[in-house]
């Protein structure tokens, strides 16, 4: 029976002013003040059509075990500026927020609160930190594996970048949220033990140097696992060493045992011309069967390449540019201030205001809503309304650009379908947990609901997030009040 890995306890994974504020707040009263704090992001890794929703189980795990230990305490009576009061109060910590969450696997957009905490200031402003580095770090590596995954036109891509992953977290859950993404698997074993991601691998260079010749080593390899025999063949020379002998070992040691060649594997020169003529060799030799896996620092780009020339790759392996996204490797989600409820139960919308357009937020609770066209079934835009609005799609919907007002559309014959679930009710865990593999078909069904348009690596359509009109009025409103 599979037992769930052992969390550590990271409430103090959070940034030193979390703690200040928190004492500000307790020590002016604002303690049970309930606030509304939204997580959004502003662009898309590599000006993409969109972005992938990742790591919500994991925020969600944090938030169930949010408690400060004694350590915690003696270490923030060391600092000296904390009352006693508030060290008590610390001590005594029950977290007790509302959460509201995108699903992992949905395509996510600029602009949108993916992620919403309703609770008392000191709570919802604490856990800002963890939920900005899980969904930021996840988000940004099911995004990046997604590309990689539909460049290899439904070829396997695996995961195989755990010695170029920054640090142990950013492997494990990197190969999680890779797999979320659409790989088939990865080479960080502990992420299969704690995770259920398929481990996969075949052998190093090392392998082939260490024995006296290249034959002897694939022998060695074959007899030791026949079930799943795939020989990397370019230690000294793909076509004249490692592709012979790779044959002479399928005859002399594979078919006496009953067993076919599972694949070769290329991880360096033109592999596009290299695994061509490595199938012809492989087909002539009578072992069309036989895979080929490509590697070494490849990307969507070069996969597209690769396959666009004719390259005859079977699967591949992905490492360093997956999982730390090298082209784009920061998410860029922020966690802002929304709305403050009134003790009477009303709800007083909050704005931050700057010069720079894009740092403008959107204030107020909010909902948020994907509209899909009933024909088709492909998602037309979002919109994001006040919380208590709700968007009847049984009559024409007028849509518009907030940046633009006079883009308008009379959108008919839709469905419209709020995108959030509920994580956390009074601080106690109702989310729904899908598995792994569960997520990752989630994740296909929604990226398929996408127009081509949006799914283009370069210059891809841009996928339209309306504000409604009630909430573009609250936030017009807003900012005339802050104009000078």
């Amino acid at each position: 029976m599979y037992t769930p890995p052992v969390k550590t306890n990271l409430t103090m994974l959070t940034d030193f002013y979390e703690i200040t504020m928190a004492n500000g707040y307790f020590q002016n009263g604002y303690r049970d003040r309930i606030v509304y704090f939204d997580m959004f992001f502003r662009n898309i890794p590599d000006n993409g059509g969109f972005a992938i929703m990742a790591g919500v189980q994991e925020v969600a795990e944090y938030m169930k075990n949010l408690t400060f230990t004694e350590k915690d305490i003696d270490y923030l009576r060391g600092c000296k500026i904390f009352s006693e009061e508030f060290l008590q109060y610390l001590k005594d910590f029950h977290f007790c927020c509302d959460v509201w969450a995108v699903p992992e696997g949905v395509p996510i957009f600029p602009g949108e609160p993916i992620l919403t905490v309703r609770g008392p200031v000191i709570q919802a402003q604490f856990v800002e930190t963890m939920i900005l580095l899980t969904i930021n770090h996840e988000s940004l590596i099911a995004t990046k594996a997604n590309r990689i995954v539909r460049a290899a036109e439904g070829r396997p891509v695996m995961e195989f970048g755990s010695r170029r992953a920054q640090g142990a977290d950013g492997a494990i859950l990197g190969a999680r949220a890779a797999y979320i993404g659409g790989c088939c698997g990865t080479a960080c074993t502990i992420c299969d033990r704690d995770y259920q991601v398929p481990a996969l691998g075949t052998m190093a260079h090392s392998w082939v140097q260490l024995f006296d010749n290249e034959y002897d080593a694939f022998c060695a390899y074959a007899k030791e696992y026949p079930h799943a025999c795939t020989l990397l063949v370019d230690t000294y020379n793909v076509l004249k060493s490692g592709i012979p002998n790779a044959i002479k070992v399928f005859n002399d040691v594979l078919l006496p045992m009953g067993y076919r060649p599972a694949g070769i594997r290329i991880d360096s020169g033109d592999i596009t011309y290299l695994s061509k003529r490595a199938r012809k060799m492989l087909d002539a030799a009578g072992f069309p069967d036989c895979k080929i896996c490509a590697s070494n620092s490849l990307d969507e780009y070069i996969i597209r390449d690769m396959l666009i020339q004719g390259a005859k790759v079977d699967s591949f392996g992905v490492g360093e540019r997956m999982i730390t996204s090298s082209s784009c490797p920061v998410f860029g989600g922020v966690y802002k201030l929304s709305a403050v409820e009134e003790p009477d139960g009303s709800i007083t919308p909050k704005i931050k205001v700057s010069e720079n357009v894009t740092k403008i937020t959107t204030p107020c609770f909010k909902e948020l809503w994907r509209l899909y066209d009933r024909d088709s079934g492909k998602a037309i835009a979002d919109v994001v309304t006040l919380h208590e609005e709700k968007i009847d799609d049984t009559k024409p919907y007028e849509i518009f650009d907030p940046e633009h007002e006079w883009k308008k559309k009379k959108i008919t014959n839709f469905r419209a379908v709020r995108l959030r679930e509920q994580l956390f009710d009074g601080g106690k865990c109702v989310m729904h947990k899908k598995t792994l593999r569960e997520l990752q078909a989630f994740c296909k069904e929604q990226v398929s609901t996408l127009w081509d348009e949006v799914l283009r690596f370069e210059n891809p359509h841009n996928y339209y997030v309306d504000l409604s009109r009630p909430l573009w009025e609250v936030k017009r409103q807003l900012l005339d009040s802050y104009t000078y």
